[in-house]
């Protein structure tokens, strides 16, 4: 092999010596060295090829498939933990059991969240309290969502109805209405096609006192005594003393009772208690009962006191008879 390439070596140089022209007069002619080929090295037979370095190939890095619905969490504050928190223990859900055919009914209560199921195409109702004026509405969307208002009935019937309907599915938002005795917080929902007809409240502190005022008014009509006698009545009693809110109007008596008329707004006061004087002066309690705002005094007496207060005690003194006249004469001459 290498003779060979020896060989062909030589032949290229004479032909390329052959190829170059004359020199110019006078100068010599020069000729071009025949290129010079180095026959690369090659390893002996007997010598041993090197293996090749082994690269071991780093493992594959694990790739996350992310769906669509999977979302980084932001982190959240202590405050908006707390907001949080608030609003979904406040927050109300329709229950089976308070639906009223197709009314979801709900308590009132100050400060709650009451949760509106509605659905595009169709319409929610909330149905206010008789009587109820709205004073404004606010909705945190009202680009997506329609919300208007009517009434249905007249005088103490009229009912306020707001009417509320969402334009897609998949949203949200809250409801803010205020009227002349509440306020009422709602947040609404719009789903594919499940929209609750509407909701009314029960409201049992305003049931409660309605029970309390006809209760105040069937006491007011009460008799304060059974087969009571008009024309055994006396009327000869005099009030002096203090002079706060609750000073009876008048007292008399039938000959067995005694009874002690007070104003109005002892309903709602504290009501003094009442002592009978004895004959030396002394104050000693008696037994008497309530009726409407009458004291029923199951005794006849000739002066009593009542007392309201501790150091700064409130006195008011009631008197029979010629002790009567005498209070009547003390009562003038102090004013």
């Amino acid at each position: 092999m290498n003779a060979l390439s020896f060989l062909t070596g030589l032949i290229v140089a004479a032909a390329a010596a052959a190829a170059t022209p004359a020199a110019v007069a006078g100068s010599p002619q020069q000729v071009a060295p025949a290129p010079t080929h180095v026959a690369a090295p090659t390893a002996p037979a007997s010598a041993k090829t090197a293996p090749a370095p082994t690269i071991t190939p780093l493992p594959p890095v694990p790739v996350k498939t992310w769906h669509r619905h999977h979302r980084v969490r932001p982190h959240l504050t202590l405050s908006e933990i707390s907001v949080r928190a608030a609003n979904q223990g406040a927050t109300q859900d329709p229950q089976v059991q308070g639906f009223m055919n197709a009314l979801q009914v709900y308590n009132w209560g100050e400060g709650v969240i009451y949760h509106l199921l509605a659905a595009p195409g169709q319409v929610s109702d909330l149905i206010l309290q008789p009587g109820e004026t709205i004073t404004s509405i606010a909705a945190g969307d009202t680009a997506r969502w329609t919300i208007g208002d009517t009434s249905s009935g007249s005088a103490e019937a009229k009912r306020v109805h707001v009417l509320v309907k969402p334009f897609s599915a998949g949203l949200s938002t809250n409801l803010v209405i205020a009227t002349d005795r509440r306020t009422y917080h709602l947040q609404l929902t719009s789903t594919v096609g499940t929209a609750m007809a509407g909701i009314s409240w029960s409201y049992p502190a305003d049931e409660l006192l309605a029970v309390k005022h006809k209760e105040a008014e069937a006491q007011a009509i009460k008799p304060i005594a059974a087969g009571l006698d008009v024309q055994s009545l006396t009327f000869a009693y005099a009030i002096s003393g203090d002079t706060p809110a609750w000073r009876p109007l008048r007292a008399f008596d039938d000959g067995r009772q005694t009874f002690i008329e007070f104003p109005p707004s002892i309903a709602v006061g504290e009501a003094p208690p009442l002592f009978v004087l004895g004959d030396k002066g002394a104050a000693e309690l008696v037994n008497y009962r309530m009726s409407g705002r009458y004291y029923v005094v199951d005794r006849l007496f000739a002066a009593a006191e009542l007392r309201l207060g501790g150091k700064q005690q409130v006195v008011v003194r009631i008197t029979r008879g010629a002790t009567a006249d005498k209070d009547r004469h003390s009562d003038r001459r102090a004013s």
